[in-house]
């Protein structure tokens, strides 16, 4: 695939300072910027200043000028007014005004890991020992920016522009609301779904198992625990575990691991989920604000 992983976030908030100590507490590495760094992707996410909170820019990775030529020709079929210099092509998403830029980028390289090995009924394959994950120690850092969703009033719009004018493709989609895209092997980089305004969701960050995942979120609620919002849980669509936590703005910050890889688009089925699949295969009851927001709905009350 052309296009290979999301390279970087900006993200608006009305009060940037204590978001920015939410992230240190998640695990992300400041950087000399002012910036947040993953452990293998380098400076994913940065934070400026807006009245609400938003996805100011998407970065993705393409692999040469070959690509970004083809990007800056498909939008331009969009009508999409572009800018395209030697290693970059920025357009704006017209109805979520979401800064995108397709750049020449390294394809993610992550540090190796390897599995624990796992006792089962009938399957003892760790003996006279202690499981290796509750001798974990240290902070839990996420590998890379894994995927982002975002809110559109116009869901049908902002999904074409992503899908025919920058190149993502569909992996399933949420009978009439959302739809799950990928720039990469992995099951989905973006989810574009139906909102009363534009917003950012959540984003989602990329953990090597699921005890990464409970360390991951021991360590950010023990600063504060009214961060939680949902987990733990397994989703259906991706199939990877979850845990969302809340950002002082009102972002929603996922860990996740463990989800598809779609690598050979022949033998990928996309699927029209229109039940509760579409929310999970297992976890605690939805809250409600997971769904919409309470911030968003009063805004969207007010409009």
């Amino acid at each position: 695939m052309a296009l290979h992983r999301l390279t970087s976030i900006e993200v608006g908030v009305p009060d940037p300072e204590p978001v920015a100590a939410f992230y240190r507490d998640f695990g992300l590495e400041p950087t000399a910027s002012g910036g947040f760094a993953t452990r293998d992707g380098g400076e994913q996410l940065r934070l400026v200043t807006t009245p609400h909170r938003r996805l100011v820019e998407l970065g993705i990775g393409a692999e040469d000028a070959d690509d970004l030529d083809r990007v800056a020709r498909t939008l331009a079929a969009l009508d999409v007014e572009t800018h395209r210099d030697q290693s970059r092509v920025t357009a704006v998403e017209p109805v979520t005004s979401t800064r995108v830029v397709v750049e020449i980028a390294p394809r993610y390289a992550p540090a190796p890991w390897e599995p624990d090995p796992l006792n089962a009924p009938g399957h003892a394959a760790r003996r006279n020992a202690r499981a290796a994950a509750v001798l974990r120690d240290g902070t839990v850092r996420p590998s890379k920016l894994g995927h982002v969703v975002l809110g559109s009033p116009d869901q049908a719009a902002t999904q074409r522009f992503f899908t025919e004018g920058i190149g993502f493709r569909i992996s399933d989609e949420i009978t009439g609301i959302a739809a799950f895209l990928r720039c990469s092997t992995e099951h989905h980089n973006l989810l574009v779904q139906d909102a009363p305004l534009t917003y950012l969701h959540h984003t989602s960050w990329t953990l090597a198992d699921v005890d990464e995942i409970g360390r991951g979120a021991a360590q950010v609620l023990a600063a504060d625990p009214g961060r939680h919002v949902w987990g733990l849980g397994r989703h259906w669509i991706g199939s990877n575990n979850f845990w969302y936590l809340r950002d002082p703005a009102g972002n929603f910050a996922e860990y996740h691991s463990d989800l598809d890889v779609i690598d050979d688009d022949a033998t990928w089925e996309p699927g029209a989920i229109a039940d509760l699949r579409a929310l999970y295969a297992w976890a605690p009851p939805v809250p409600p604000e997971f769904i919409l927001p309470n911030d968003i709905a009063a805004r969207a009350a007010e409009a």
